[in-house]
């Protein structure tokens, strides 16, 4: 069976019901939708020696039907990816990233995050999370700005000048 690098769970049929699937800029997307869209890039055949290497489990003290956790994904691009990338041999190294399961009275999954990354500058993904980054490390990075790295836009540069500017007006030593 599968397994994805960013759910604890086999991707089929028998996969658990949950309610919502949420990532940085992906979701809330129902199972079918979740399982369908990460099913399709057959990442266990791309990334044959993929390990998640989930990490610091811990209950959410505000939230004590939530389980909050890391992980730092490794693998080395082998096998086609999502049926079309030829393997590169690149050895990817994920940034960490921070991921929960919240559950219902009955114990059911009911919404998993994924993605979050909490260190850009760790690994090769361009500081990108989940599979944007496993596209981005092999050189075919995702084609919609969310799936590249982070770029600073004009405007925020425009605001970054001008609280420098501001700065050296309040105190002209600087």
């Amino acid at each position: 069976m599968p397994l994805n690098s960013t759910c604890l769970t086999p991707l089929n049929s028998t996969t658990p019901t949950f309610a919502q699937f949420i990532g940085p800029v992906v979701g809330p997307l129902p199972r079918d939708a979740f399982v369908n869209a990460v099913g399709g890039f057959d990442l266990t055949t791309g990334f044959p020696d993929m390990k998640s290497n989930y990490h610091h489990f811990r209950v959410d003290p505000f939230e004590t039907n939530r389980v909050w956790f890391q992980n730092r994904t490794t693998g080395t691009h082998a096998g086609k990816l999502a049926g079309r990338f030829e393997a590169t041999g690149t050895k990817v190294e994920c940034p960490p990233q921070a991921l929960s399961m919240t559950f219902n009275e009955s114990g059911k999954i009911t919404k998993i995050t994924v993605g979050v990354v909490m260190d850009r500058t760790i690994g090769n993904t361009g500081g990108l999370g989940g599979v944007f980054g496993l596209f981005n490390a092999i050189g075919s990075p995702l084609p919609f700005p969310e799936g590249r790295p982070w770029k600073m836009s004009k405007r925020y540069k425009f605001f970054q000048w001008l609280g420098r500017l501001s700065a050296k007006r309040a105190d002209p030593k600087k």
